[in-house]
């Protein structure tokens, strides 16, 4: 029986000390205090395998993602995803919530891929938009409530994890505005009612005050952005801010940009100082929250981003133990897997990564891991 020795453990909760976690198969089968150990990591904090709630692997992180989607065949498509998705778990991201994707390429990959070659795919298939709406390339559309109604059958019988649905529209489509509404408050509750009859959470891509509102009020699971767009700025709601707080909705924050030199795209550079605010807001008022780097849409996102954007939290004033919890046990929460993924404890999957020093002292040490386990096996 394979047992990991560290000098601190981090249970997905709670930062602990020495332990040894025994694994069997894939699982964790016991965590002590002392006893031998196969492998000591030495001084290291040993970590849940972080999850990341929103990245899009059909996006290739380079300048131009959507027009190298365009150009490819789904098989070469599909190659790319392989290589992002080997590049995530090298980062210690062991789980991804997948929320778009072109023809159920994620899925595909899902049953494609090795426990050794990526993190475990949670996918959502195509996004559920409007005619013409934000990410419509992807395939995607669907219009009214019976309109949305099939759309969210035919991922329940495709084996998706998550429904996604674009509640307004997004910065990577000519023609869409994140700062305006996509769907009625009727469809919205249609898309909610149907995803929910079939056992699925329902995430909303949500930039507009309206639409975060209108996504509260249909009942999503999780709000993704947040961001409080309008037309050339953002400008956060509190009493909005307030009704997140006070419900069962996570929130989840779009956070984690590699420093690439280049700047955002003008839209959202001019927009930024007021989504700093917003980030800030929804911390005072206490909303829950988890990370959804959105890797892939561009140079700074590349697959594995997460960690930097646990450092931008931080450095926001996010408590490091609370950003700790976000990446990892409400996020296994959130992505409906809490009864085997972002805890070390008995009987849960043995994703574990392992970090030089303390990420309570200093948060950033999570972009350097030392080491990565997916289901017990080492791969770094």
């Amino acid at each position: 029986m394979p047992a990991i020795r560290a000098r601190r453990l981090f249970d997905g909760r709670e930062l602990l000390g020495e332990r040894v976690v025994h694994v069997t198969d894939g699982k964790i089968t016991a965590v002590t205090v002392d006893g031998p150990a196969d492998l000591d990591l030495g001084d290291v904090t040993l970590l849940p395998g972080l999850i990341d709630c929103h990245v899009h692997l059909v996006f290739d992180a380079s300048a131009d993602p959507v027009g190298h989607l365009t150009e490819s065949s789904d098989e070469e498509v599909l190659d790319r995803m392989r290589e992002e998705a080997a590049r995530t778990v090298a980062a210690g991201v062991t789980t991804v919530r997948d929320l778009g994707d072109r023809g159920y390429l994620a899925l595909r990959l899902a049953e494609k891929l090795g426990v050794t070659e990526g993190p475990e795919i949670l996918a959502s298939g195509p996004p559920i938009t409007t005619t013409g709406g934000h990410c419509w390339f992807l395939g995607g559309q669907a219009d009214g409530v019976e309109g949305v109604r099939a759309a969210v059958r035919e991922r329940a019988e495709r084996g998706v994890h998550v429904v996604k649905m674009m509640v307004t529209g997004g910065e990577m489509t000519p023609g869409t505005f994140s700062h305006l509404r996509q769907y009625g408050l009727a469809e919205l509750c249609a898309a909610v009612e149907e995803a929910h009859a079939h056992g699925l959470p329902i995430a909303a891509h949500a930039h507009a005050g309206q639409g975060i509102a209108d996504a509260l009020a249909a009942g999503f699971d999780t709000i993704e952005h947040c961001s409080f767009m309008t037309e050339h700025a953002a400008e956060h709601d509190e009493t909005i801010i307030a009704r997140l707080a006070a419900s069962d909705v996570i929130v989840s924050l779009t956070a984690g940009i590699v420093p690439t030199g280049e700047p955002p795209p003008p839209g959202i550079a001019k927009r930024m100082p007021g989504i700093m605010a917003a980030l800030r807001a929804l911390h005072a008022a206490g909303a829950a929250f988890v990370i959804g780097s959105d890797a892939g849409i561009g140079p700074g996102k590349p697959h594995g981003v997460l960690p930097y954007g646990a450092r931008m939290l931080v450095d926001l004033g996010y408590a490091p133990l609370d950003v700790l919890r976000s990446v990892t046990s409400r996020a296994a929460g959130a992505c409906r897997v809490a009864d085997r993924k972002g805890r070390i404890m008995q009987g849960y999957d043995a994703d574990l990564v392992a970090v030089s020093g303390d990420p309570l002292a200093d948060i950033s040490v999570l972009q350097r891991p030392s080491a990565v386990f997916r289901m017990g096996r080492r791969l770094r």
